[in-house]
């Protein structure tokens, strides 16, 4: 594994790693457990951020990685990963929202954005798998560019 598929590869987990979080979090409220559920939450929330801060930095220094499979699979590609962006981008937002409504123990709020939230990151998550799986197993070799270029395919 070299320089330009280890970052993917530790962003990509921690983004796993968040959404099964969520997911024992979801499990945990159910059962009454409202310490713990807090406690997963804001584990899940601190691997979210591990995951962006990596995301970006890598973004920033090294770029991205555009597609390197066939020709004909680019355009799907392109609209899957500006969906991926966009549930990303909400996700985020959702996510914010969520966990500064469960500080502010507005619970009522809270519930109600959280089981959005946490569907939307699941989703989010899932998406994210399968672009690394995409750029880094079964179409590697694209080459390394800038943000913009890869979305937009310039």
């Amino acid at each position: 594994m070299d320089l330009y598929t280890l970052f993917p590869t530790i962003s990509t987990t921690f983004i796993v790693i968040s959404a099964v979080l969520v997911a024992i979090g979801w499990g945990l409220i159910i059962k009454g457990k409202r310490d713990a559920h807090k406690k997963v939450m804001i584990w899940a929330a601190v691997a979210a951020i591990i995951f962006f801060i990596i995301y970006s930095s890598r973004t920033v220094f090294i770029g991205n990685t555009s597609w390197g499979g066939p020709d004909d699979l680019k355009p799907y590609y392109q609209v899957f990963l500006i969906f991926h962006i966009v549930l990303a981008t909400v996700a985020a937002v959702f996510g914010i929202t969520t966990l500064t409504l469960g500080f502010k123990e507005k619970f009522s709020k809270h519930r109600k954005w959280g089981r959005v939230t946490s569907i939307i990151w699941f989703f989010t998550a899932i998406t994210g798998v399968a672009v690394y799986t995409l750029l880094y197993v079964m179409y590697p070799g694209g080459h390394t560019q800038p943000v913009w270029n890869v979305i937009f395919g310039l």
